[in-house]
């Protein structure tokens, strides 16, 4: 909502007045009933004299406003924000107020586990929701100590930052107490509570502490929680850390907490971090989402340090805080876990593949961004701030060295533990371990944006020697900065079984053309691949003999690093129409049955349905899109029995059938009279089946509500949600439509679930109306709703058939926006982006 907005200016010059915030003392009141909670907040703090400023708090209601004895006007609230005049050097405020409680993942999110009907909440506070739960500075600069005290149900367990100290018991409730935090910004503040239960264990740090470590889950889901495995990977990622850091873990224990209805993966809270509970397994999973939540709980155990030890001291250092993790959590995975032979890999299928996305949309940024409020880094939560700054990291770490980096950072966080930091702050740590010019790295890598693209250019002798290999750097249209890369170029070979590398040449590559010295002399190899082992982040092209070679022989190539570093460009390749989409189809269904990254396996899957969906060229895309589900089908009953890959090529084939056959083959899958060895059928992939047929037209409402029945849980209500969207009727469309767009009466994961399902289903002419609804009230959705709730409505029900008429109009609704809708434009931009490439990329397949 706008009106909710923070800008910079505002906070910098709050930043002037309020000079130190020492402490708040938040009590909350749980019991008050289904729809608000008391929070009396008393904050501490040092100002200008006779200065006048604000505290944030989103309230229902307001009691009573104190400030240094004397009672404020209650006029001074407005719902966002209260006004504080007349400032003493030293002040005590208190407030009392009635705060309301989300079904949107924002605040303080209540959920009713169908189930046993218990009531569970967390809290959720980056970017700037902590004001809904109490009255705040909220910007990351003002780091305080926290003081939680919260009464709740007798039966339900409470978890927050800190341990408590004591629980009293007052008949039907209960108040814990809890020790005050360190300095500490708002939004890594949190409450959890609700009748949770917890498994518990500890370690022993590097200082000799004992650290107590607790997972936690709804009772509902406690069967199915494998806590040794998250232990595991805890203690791993706490070794892994103290040892490169040299600093010890900062806070006082360690809580993992799976909650219902996240929006996010997790979130980083200071000694209590929330997880999304899809990393909960119910059902048979692919090993990629066991690696992503083996990445994520490394990826928030790092924050511990970098996010909330140190702080960025506004939000656009928002990227070092999240790149860090996402590098760290891929470098911890790589050199301290199971996952060793496939991190890298992985990472290049899903983190490299979303950067490069990213970097070419027309919102496109700089790692370090510029946020000018708080709507700028709502929206700034992408493949920029994430993916890209973490590849950008990764070849930061190769070109100073991994040794000079990690001692920086040692010296990082002495000089700036419970602090706040700008960039600068690291770089000159950087320069000082390493003595390389850092900040002139930093200008080229960090303040523009843009990806490059390296080729090779290659001459050779009547014997097909090389006497000359050079790397030639271009930049995209409108980007006119050339990168330093420290890079592997490969040379590779078929010896009639497999493509290996043959020689590996470590260089640094600058400006406009770059020679490799050490290749001249050498025999021609059947592939060079640029960018081996996937260090620097660049669009990566082939000569035509490799390209060749690379389409004949991916599949057998032992590295998945170096297939992943080939099927993303081949991806790029086919985006920027070089590549005829048919073409990439093709290689897809000629390759993926021996991919063994089951990441690369996914994000190939749906890099497939993606080209089908808007690439391939309209003429032939229904031959095309049959073709592809035959095949799929042919490679799953080919799949080893049980495995990841024949899950993934089922699953894949269900959402693509459209023919009778095929969903006579879906069918037969879910009654059982199909079997594939060792696959189960278990109550997830039921779940896939009947969507695809209810997609088909083969399955109504009433099996839906029969499924429901069976599976009454959090998640068959989500999957019931998505299947009921996916039933190809105008009745159905509508009345998602009118439950998302009109009332928004459903929870922000049952809104995306059903989302999910709206454009599915083969009936264009049903859904053609709503390419004009959605422009005539997305506006208004946008004003209106939380940034989560928009966010999704705005960029899923954006109409998924790009065409002509789809870019005018939406052209046209971008030329009505006002100076206010900044970042409503940008996500409809983006949209109007993949309808620019598409329409591009079509007419490239048709010629």
């Amino acid at each position: 909502m706008p009106g909710m907005n923070l800008t910079r200016e505002e906070a910098a010059e709050r930043s002037r007045i309020v000079t130190n915030v020492q402490s708040y003392k938040v009590e909350l009141d749980l019991t008050r009933g289904e729809r608000v909670f008391s929070a009396i907040t008393e904050i501490r703090f040092e100002a200008v004299k006779g200065e006048s400023t604000f505290i944030d708090a989103i309230t229902d209601s307001v009691r009573s406003i104190e400030l240094n004895g004397e009672s404020l006007d209650a006029s001074l609230a407005d719902g966002v924000r209260i006004e504080l005049p007349a400032l003493e050097a030293s002040n005590v405020l208190r407030i009392d107020a009635d705060m309301l409680y989300t079904n949107t993942g924002e605040g303080l999110h209540r959920f009713v586990d169908p189930v046993d009907n218990e009531v569970y909440l967390y809290s959720q506070f980056e970017v700037p929701d902590s004001r809904r739960v109490y009255p705040v500075f909220e910007q990351p600069d003002f780091k305080a100590e926290f003081e939680f005290v919260v009464t709740a149900p007798a039966h339900w367990v409470v978890v927050s930052n800190q341990s408590e100290t004591s629980v009293d018991e007052n008949g039907d409730s209960k108040t814990w107490y809890f020790k005050p935090t360190p300095r500490i910004s708002s939004y890594i503040t949190a409450i959890i509570a609700g009748p949770y239960e917890s498994v518990r264990s500890s370690l022993t740090n590097a200082e000799g502490r004992e650290v107590p470590l607790g997972v936690f889950a709804r009772k509902s889901l406690m069967p199915y929680l494998d806590s040794e495995d998250i232990f595991e990977l805890t203690r791993q990622g706490f070794e892994f850390y103290e040892e490169q850091f040299k600093t010890p873990y900062p806070f006082d224990k360690y809580d993992q907490l799976f909650v219902p209805e996240f929006n996010a993966g997790a979130m980083e809270n200071a000694g209590a971090v929330t997880f999304l509970e899809n990393y909960i397994f119910r059902s048979k999973t692919t090993e990629a989402m066991i690696e992503r939540r083996a990445i994520t709980v490394l990826h928030e155990l790092a924050h511990m340090w970098f996010g909330d030890l140190v702080t960025m001291k506004w939000w656009n250092d928002l990227w070092l805080n999240e790149s860090f993790a996402e590098f760290m959590s891929t470098l911890a995975a790589a050199e301290n876990t199971r996952f060793s032979q496939e991190a890298w890999a992985t990472f290049s299928a899903s983190e490299k593949t979303w950067a490069y996305r990213q970097d070419q949309l027309s919102s496109t940024h700089p790692i370090v961004a510029e946020i000018k409020d708080l709507h700028d880094v709502q929206v700034n939560f992408d493949g920029i701030t994430y993916a890209k700054g973490a590849s950008v990291l990764r070849q930061l770490v190769a070109w100073v060295g991994q040794e000079n980096f990690m001692a920086a950072l040692k010296t990082y966080f002495d000089k700036h533990s419970w602090g706040n930091t700008v960039l600068d702050d690291l770089l000159v740590e950087l320069e000082a371990e390493s003595g390389r010019d850092v900040r002139a790295w930093s200008a080229k890598w960090l303040e523009t944006s843009g990806v490059n693209t390296l080729t090779p250019v290659i001459e050779q002798d009547e014997n097909d020697y090389i006497t000359s290999l050079s790397i030639k750097q271009t930049y995209a249209e409108g980007f006119e900065t050339l990168r330093p890369h420290r890079m592997v170029v490969g040379f590779y070979n078929y010896d009639g079984l497999t493509l290996d590398r043959t020689e590996r040449f470590e260089i640094d590559v600058d400006g406009e053309l770059t020679e490799v010295v050490e290749a001249v002399g050498k025999p021609r190899p059947d592939m060079i691949l640029l960018n081996d082992e996937d260090l620097t982040f660049a669009k990566v092209r082939f000569d035509d003999d490799s390209m060749d070679t690379v389409v004949a022989h991916l599949r057998d190539i032992d590295s998945s690093v170096a297939r992943g570093v080939i099927w993303g460009a081949l991806w790029d390749a086919t985006r920027d129409g070089e590549m005829a989409a048919r073409r990439f189809v093709e290689l897809v269904l000629n390759n993926i049955g021996k991919e063994t990254n089951s990441t690369a396996v996914m994000v190939q899957l749906r890099n497939l349905e993606l080209t089908l969906r808007s690439y391939v060229d309209r003429d032939t895309v229904e031959e095309s899109k049959v073709h592809a589900a035959d095949s799929l089908w042919n490679i799953a009953k080919a799949a080893e029995p049980g495995s990841d890959n024949q899950l993934q090529f089922v699953r894949a084939f269900a959402r693509l059938a459209r023919t009778d056959e095929q969903l006579d083959t879906v069918e037969a899958l879910l009654s059982g009279e199909e079997k594939l060895m060792d696959l189960e059928i278990d109550t997830d992939l039921q779940w896939a089946l009947l969507t695809s047929l209810v997609a088909g037209g083969r399955r109504t409402q009433a099996d839906i509500d029969e499924a429901l029945k069976q599976d009454n849980t959090s998640n068959g209500q989500q999957a019931a949600a998505t299947a009921s969207a996916s039933i190809p009727t105008a009745e159905a469309k509508a009345k998602v439509w009118h439950e998302v767009v009109e009332t928004g009466e459903l929870s922000n994961i049952v809104q995306r679930s059903a989302i999910a399902g709206f454009y599915n289903g083969n009936n264009d002419e049903v859904l053609e109306q709503y390419t004009d609804k959605y422009f005539a009230e997305i506006e208004k959705v946008w004003r209106e709703r939380s940034h989560e709730i928009s966010t999704q409505i705005i960029t899923g029900l954006y109409p998924a058939n790009p065409t002509e008429e789809l870019l005018e109009k939406t052209e046209k609704f971008l030329g009505s926006l006002g100076e206010d809708a900044a970042s409503l434009k940008r996500q409809v931009a983006e949209n109007r982006d993949g309808v620019v490439r598409a329409l591009a990329v079509q007419k490239a397949d048709h010629l």
